[in-house]
């Protein structure tokens, strides 16, 4: 029976803007079956020579800086100068059961309302290779789908910042005023990262404070920048009211067009295809071994080994490395 799925048509009414096709396809993506990996292959190799033209932007910020309000706002803001709108919000998955809360929707509902938009809240995974293969698959989906302008939202100051940093163009940091320390819990790495800073929520009875804010993370920026680098642009706006945001979306295009105009952003680009490969194949090799039948054979033994004191951790890993190698043949052979 022939395969209903038909990749080369899908991917046509992808590229013709179809919502439903988009969506599916980023299910799709995220999807860690066997069958929808194969199958995902197929229509990114379609979709691939029709992306990489959107502006590509991480968004991130300490909880509570209204990350999800922000983007909502400037979103609006960028359709109506004529941009399509695709935001990617990356939720993160709990470790025991894997589900997420995925409510970053509800908090963009202009955004989601709108044609010119496409908002997908996305669980993160278990691990950071889910957060590295499933956004940067399904931001190729958005952009042969035409949307020119493509957010990351990310869940926090952590370690998926940093690998969302290795997939975009300019990283955005939200940051509040009256939070004490304002590099407190920051970790060094996301702020080598940074881009551009943005004090948000700079308004009313809590104006001046932000401007403090603002003051104080140039001045720590530039000493962390020192004589060689380039502090990144720092400054107010509230999401709340719209005051500010025009300018933080200068100082992002700003940044890509330094970038692009001393050829840095292709480098950049190819950058970000080497680490893609280095984290899907990590990620593939690591799915395969785990789903081998002869290391399911005895994963279970070896565990009970090594929880009992039978076995060191370093051999029962190279036991089950093994027990991979061997089974390959057979593996590729029945692929055959």
């Amino acid at each position: 029976m022939a395969d209903p799925y038909d990749v080369t048509d899908v991917a046509a009414r992808i590229r013709s803007g179809s919502r439903l096709d988009v969506a599916r396809a980023i299910t799709l993506v995220e999807s860690s079956r066997p069958d929808h990996r194969a199958r995902a292959r197929d229509l990114l190799t379609e979709l691939t020579p029709h992306a990489g033209k959107a502006f590509r932007v991480g968004i991130s910020g300490v909880p509570g800086a209204g990350k999800s309000t922000f983007i909502d706002a400037l979103g609006i803001r960028l359709i109506e100068a004529g941009h399509r709108v695709a935001v990617l919000a990356v939720d993160p998955s709990s470790s025991r059961t894997g589900g997420s809360i995925l409510g970053d929707r509800t908090r963009m509902a202009a955004l989601a309302a709108s044609d010119d938009a496409f908002v997908r809240p996305s669980p993160s995974g278990c691990h950071l290779g889910g957060v590295a293969r499933a956004t940067r698959e399904s931001m190729i989906v958005l952009e042969a789908a035409g949307y020119d302008v493509v957010l990351v939202e990310t869940v926090g100051v952590g370690q998926s910042e940093v690998a969302v940093a290795e997939m975009v163009d300019t990283f955005l940091m939200l940051a509040l005023a009256r939070s004490g320390d304002q590099l407190q819990g920051i970790k060094r790495g996301i702020l080598e990262r940074v881009d551009v800073i943005a004090v948000n929520k700079a308004d009313g009875d809590n104006e001046g404070e932000a401007r403090v804010c603002a003051r104080e993370l140039r001045g720590a920026m530039r000493l962390m920048a020192g004589d060689s680098g380039e502090a990144p642009e720092v400054l107010t706006c509230s999401a709340r009211t719209g005051a500010g945001l025009d300018d933080v979306w200068t100082a992002v295009t700003d940044h890509r067009s330094r970038l692009d105009g001393a050829g840095s952003l292709l480098r950049r680009r190819a950058e970000q295809q080497r680490s893609w490969l280095h984290a899907l194949t990590e990620a593939d090799v690591l799915d395969a071994l785990w789903h081998s039948p002869a290391v399911a054979a005895i994963r279970a033994d070896v565990e009970r080994q090594v929880m009992a004191g039978e076995l060191a951790v370093p051999d029962a890993s190279a036991t089950l490395i093994d027990a991979f190698a061997a089974d390959l043949p057979r593996q590729r052979a029945g692929q055959d």
